[in-house]
């Protein structure tokens, strides 16, 4: 083996025949320029003394501390991180790095001295207010600092930064929203600060809608609040249609109140269509027959929620949304995270059913565990009752049928025949007029009147203006004053009284003289608001036409997508045209035709 001696002889003679060659010397890569100071070969200690001195006394705080007068120990990564960080709060530097930096817990400890001056570099341009792109372990790192307060002199200036910088890099790597998002829920709650800085968290919007169907299902069943923590939210009184919901009361043939109470109907129709995965409010029976679809959804609902009370271990809604819950919490959890000091004891209140507190360092959260987001369980229960509701009423626009528990049909039928009979019973009578015989019951009802009047009754009528007589005779009173131009339905009665009533007759003021505007058709809806579905509503619609998974832009919310493109076409097809199903989101069969023209034009 050659000894190191040899080593450096042998190189030495390569550079004396390199240099020694005419070529080489009249080569452009030479210069006359003489650095006798700077040797042709380093070793990895002679290139740390091109580091600013300030890399160097960082790079003197590690791992192993000693304090005097006390036992030496080891510091965890974080707060190395954290020290290290605050040593280079305010450091800027000027030295680009064109390389890749890769860390699954990025650190300065993690990183080459090169790397390390272009991260500096590269944070020095962001606090600057120029963002650009790099390698994504620079990124994290920058947040990490955030988090840990480095470089922030308050948390509202803390919060502002970070959310300025998540908001710029997602447009370059929007799965960072996988991590930044909840660190953002996080870093208000552990500061403090207002809950508005939240309005946009898709947590709070779910837990907004969540307690908005609690609310509106209690006067129903006022069992429904069993499960939500007392602290967080208070029980409303109980109002006379909750004391009629008694689980132990007589079991009765509909599962609400009839006549149905619109308004409280209509608010749980609301917050379950928030919830659901198939929007029944947006369904083209809704549009059409509202009290219908209205009454039978909120009765079978209710009907779920005593059932799942009575023969399950959760209740309807804890089964579809998870139950609440108070369970151990980590702020900033898969972040590099530093805590110098305990943080003091807390109480904050997220919303009404979500909270978290804080004692001796240690973090709870009260809220609900499960699914955030809109439930397609419930969307089928949805589906299925405006699918068996357009077939008991016939209706022109039928829905494919699919399977259901035995159970939850049943229930369905029941409400249906249920509200469908007391809709029979209370129907307001249908009341025709034959407009052909108009003209006889004047000319009887004048000969009547003629025959009542006494002589001198006939002659102050000498002289006086003639006027039909009215077709009303009620109580053997006749109206004296009932001119052509008002309608009919003023001046007729169904009551048979006096000889001037035609028997067999049926009145209706919808046949009767009509304004002109009752004779003016609708115009048909308006197809022009298909032309509004933007490129990426149409390659969404595109993709599940073509049987292929669509694909759903980072930072948008799909159950919102699919929301917009079915009231963007609900006035050319009159329905829901993409339904949840057990595969995912898909257009419905019977009105794939119709998207596909709507696509092409």
């Amino acid at each position: 083996m050659a000894s190191n001696e040899d080593k450096l002889r042998d190189i030495q003679q390569l550079i004396e025949r390199i240099t020694s060659s005419d070529r080489m010397r009249s080569s452009a890569h030479f210069s006359q320029a003489v650095h006798r100071d700077e040797p042709i070969l380093t070793t990895g200690r002679q290139m740390a003394s091109y580091l600013p001195e300030r890399y160097r006394e960082m790079r003197a705080i590690t791992r192993w501390q000693e304090e005097p007068g006390k036992r030496g120990h080891w510091l965890s990564e974080a707060e190395l991180f954290y020290r290290q960080g605050m040593f280079m709060a305010d450091f800027e530097d000027d030295c680009p790095y064109h390389g890749e930096f890769k860390s699954y817990y990025p650190t300065y400890n993690a990183m080459s001295d090169r790397q390390l001056r272009g991260y500096f570099t590269w944070r020095t341009r962001v606090r600057h207010g120029d963002i650009q792109e790099t390698s994504l372990s620079f990124v994290y790192l920058y947040i990490y600092e955030l988090l840990n307060g480095i470089g922030v002199t308050r948390a509202e200036e803390g919060f502002e930064r970070l959310r300025t910088v998540w908001r710029a890099y997602r447009e370059f790597s929007p799965e960072i929203d996988r991590f930044v998002v909840p660190w953002l829920h996080d870093y208000v709650i552990y500061h403090g600060l207002d809950p508005a800085l939240l309005e946009d968290d898709p947590t709070i919007a779910f837990d907004r809608a969540l307690l908005r169907l609690v609310q509106a299902s209690t006067p129903f069943d006022p069992q429904v609040l069993e499960n939500i923590d007392e602290l967080t939210l208070e029980p409303e009184s109980e109002s006379p249609a909750a004391a009629s919901s008694d689980p132990a009361a007589p079991a009765r043939e509909t599962a609400l109140p009839l006549p149905p109470d619109s308004a409280r109907e209509g608010e749980l129709l609301e917050a379950i269509d928030a919830l659901s995965t198939y929007r029944v409010r947006l369904a083209r029976l809704y549009h059409d027959s509202p009290d219908d679809l209205r009454h039978v959804a909120c009765a079978v609902f209710v009907r779920l929620l005593r059932y799942y009370r009575k023969n399950r271990v959760n209740g309807l809604i804890e089964s579809l949304f998870g139950e609440q819950a108070r369970m151990p919490y980590t702020m900033f959890g898969s972040a590099v995270f530093f805590e110098p000091h305990l943080h003091a004891d807390v109480d904050y209140l997220l919303d009404p059913i979500h909270g978290y507190r804080c004692r001796n360092g240690r973090w709870e959260c009260v809220r609900t565990y499960g699914a955030h987001d809109k439930s397609s369980k419930l969307g089928a229960v949805m589906r299925a009752v405006d699918r068996k509701l357009r077939a008991a009423l016939s209706y022109p626009h039928p829905l494919k049928e699919q399977k259901l528990p035995k159970y939850l049909g049943e229930m369905i039928d029941k409400e249906i025949s249920a509200w469908l009979s007391w809709k029979e019973a209370h129907a307001p009578r249908r009341v025709d007029i034959d407009l052909a015989q108009l003209a006889g019951i004047r000319r009887s009802a004048a000969e009547i009147r003629e025959a009542l009047l006494t002589d001198e009754e006939r002659e102050d009528t000498i002289g006086m203006p003639s006027f039909d007589a009215p077709a009303t005779v009620s109580s053997g009173a006749v109206p004296q004053d009932c001119s052509r131009s008002e309608r009919s339905e003023d001046c007729l009665s169904t009551e048979e009284t006096g000889a001037g009533a035609s028997k067999g007759i049926e009145l209706s003021a919808r046949d009767a003289v009509m304004e002109p505007e009752d004779n003016v058709a609708e115009g048909a809806p308006d197809l022009g608001g298909a032309g509004a579905l933007d490129a990426v509503e149409r390659a969404y619609l595109q993709a599940l036409l073509a049987g292929t998974t669509p694909t759903v832009p980072a930072g948008v919310s799909e159950d919102m997508l699919v929301d917009g493109i079915n009231e963007k076409l609900f006035d050319l097809v009159g329905d829901t045209v993409i339904e949840f199903g057990a595969a995912g989101p898909q257009v419905i069969e019977d009105y794939e035709d119709d998207v596909r023209g709507v696509l092409a034009s």
